[in-house]
């Protein structure tokens, strides 16, 4: 079991529990996806932005991040105005 915690600099924040890492980064995904889409940008704009800031951290949930939490540590990583954190649960 572990605790995802992301920010949205000035737009959102918000937090998931669970034990699927896949899971994790799908529910970052839908959460933040639908903020960019809610943000008025442009198509080509929220595009770019999910490759540059969300796609990078939504990987990494499945990859370091599960490797990390799987050994008892802390993960984090940002990405422009997007940061997420793995916990592991105490």
């Amino acid at each position: 079991m572990f605790k995802m915690t992301w920010a949205l600099v000035a737009e959102h924040a918000d937090e998931w529990t669970g034990d699927d890492f896949s899971q994790a980064a799908a529910v970052l995904d839908e959460k933040v996806g639908a903020a960019v889409t809610a943000s008025g940008m442009t198509p080509d704009t929220q595009e770019h932005w999910r490759e540059t800031f969300l796609v990078p951290v939504r990987d990494g949930i499945t990859a370091a991040g599960k490797s990390a939490v799987e050994a008892g540590r802390d993960w984090s990583k940002a990405a422009g105005p997007l940061l997420v954190a793995l916990t592991p649960a105490a």
